[in-house]
């Protein structure tokens, strides 16, 4: 159901409620959403969460494609929901949305230029924020976020980015695999060379979403809007290297990281390519200081980054095409390297572009030397994840995983929200904010040091 907003008046500032977990206490405010992740948070219902949700944005597409997705998941057949938007569109959302305070934890999944700016008036304000990544794009930015979660601090305001990838099977199971020292033994450091550490993410931007042709804004490949690629889908990539290696522990970005090196490089597409994604003929006048020859458009969505991670080093890669092959889609390679052996994600096409985990021995340990103990561990494994098998190859063993833990990226959002929502009930780790922190000078430090070579 979609209501327009009545004109109202502020009735001022209003205590910070006491989460208990209750049904309906948590308000959601919907901010400026002009990306999909917005509206897959809300394609499920939380008993926590009011049904009536408080949308603000600028007037546009944007806001009307968020709006007829919503209400696609309260139509459809199985398992509809019930959400009921309350909208406000004009100029002055942003103030609106302020002065009204019509919920208490606002949503953000949008244009990433505003979105570090919103983050820190909204905190400033009492309430608390869900978003999406990334959180900030550049350095200034991160000085901003910095600050943003000193005020949250302050005000007792819950701030937390969406890490979706926390919540994929195989990526749980390559960190549980890394506590169980016959198995894995201890991470290694590696080198430069020779990281112990490789995170690689292949995205590409036509690709469908809730069954859905999604139509992208054509702001996405302004990287001055959207960011680098070097500052967008590698957070999750960072995140996952602290939360995996460093499980529960705080990460000073002080002390504890150290860049290396890092370069970006641009996806060309052409102006029917650009259309086909964004629906609009033609590159908006924006997009020009990125145009060759004004007919191919340079969008710097690929980067990569060597740094250092408490000595251990690390190497993440973002690259991003217009399209995957037929069958195909995003991928996902993951390798972290232990004295005993080396946990590998792959998701080319033998896996049949699904993400595959696989165990394989250190050199110096043969596959026979290696399967009792291999065998014996994964006991626990298999207590926690009854199902999970082991299939022995040439040189490793694959992790085989029953359907039934293959829930889909789109439902981890709903896995974030509802960990989101326990942590407003029961306070957030020590370890989050700090290593949130981290994560965000990784990327815009990295970004730095690749402009610095364009």
């Amino acid at each position: 159901m979609i209501m327009l907003l009545a004109i109202t008046s502020s009735c001022g500032e209003t205590e910070q409620p006491e989460f208990t977990g209750a049904p309906g206490e948590v308000e959601l405010i919907t901010l400026a959403p002009g990306h999909f992740h917005a509206y897959l948070v809300q394609k499920d219902m939380y008993e926590q969460v009011d049904p009536v949700v408080h949308v603000y944005a600028p007037e546009g597409p944007e806001v009307i494609q968020h709006l007829e997705m919503i209400e696609n998941y309260n139509t459809r057949e199985e398992n509809p929901t019930s959400w009921e938007q309350v909208v406000y569109t004009g100029d002055d959302y942003l103030e609106r949305m302020l002065s009204e305070r019509k919920g208490n934890v606002v949503m953000l999944a949008g244009n990433n230029r505003q979105k570090t700016n919103y983050i820190i008036r909204s905190v400033d304000a009492g309430l608390n924020v869900l978003s999406d990544k990334p959180m900030a794009i550049n350095a200034e930015n991160f000085d901003l976020l910095v600050e943003a979660f000193d005020v949250a601090e302050r005000n007792n305001i819950l701030l937390y980015d969406i890490m979706t990838e926390r919540y994929e099977i195989t990526s749980i199971l390559q960190k549980e695999l890394m506590q169980l020292p016959g198995i894995f033994g201890k991470l290694e450091t590696g080198s430069p060379e020779d990281p112990a550490v490789i995170k690689e993410s292949v995205h590409y931007f036509f690709k469908y979403v809730s069954g859905q042709v999604l139509r992208r804004p054509p702001w996405f490949f302004d990287v001055t809007q959207q960011g680098d690629g070097i500052v967008d889908v590698t957070t999750h990539l960072v995140d996952l290297i602290q939360w995996s290696c460093f499980p529960e522990q705080i990460i000073d970005y002080k002390s504890d990281v150290q860049m290396i090196s890092a370069r970006r490089w641009p996806t060309p597409l052409t102006a029917g390519q650009f259309e086909r994604i964004t629906g609009v003929p033609g590159f908006p006048e924006y997009l020009n200081e990125f145009l060759e020859n004004d007919t191919l458009l340079h969008v710097y969505a690929n980067g990569e980054m060597d740094y250092t991670l408490n000595g251990v080093h690390a190497r993440v890669i973002v690259k991003w095409g217009y399209r995957a092959p037929e069958g195909a889609g995003d991928t996902h390679y993951s390798l972290t390297r232990g004295s005993n052996s080396s946990l590998i994600i792959e998701q080319g096409e033998e896996q049949d572009y699904k993400p595959v985990l696989y165990i394989k021995p250190s050199r110096h340990i043969t596959m026979d030397e290696f399967e009792p103990v291999l065998r014996d561990e994964f006991l626990v494994i298999q207590e926690r994840y009854p199902g999970v098998e082991l299939e022995r190859l040439d040189d490793s063993w694959k992790v085989v995983v029953p359907d039934v833990y293959d829930v889909g990226h789109e439902a981890h959002f709903a896995s974030v929200t509802r960990k989101y929502l326990e942590f407003l009930v029961e306070g957030m780790p020590d370890w989050e904010v700090p290593n949130m922190i981290a994560k965000y000078y990784i990327t815009t430090r990295a970004l730095e040091i690749a402009m610095e070579q364009d």
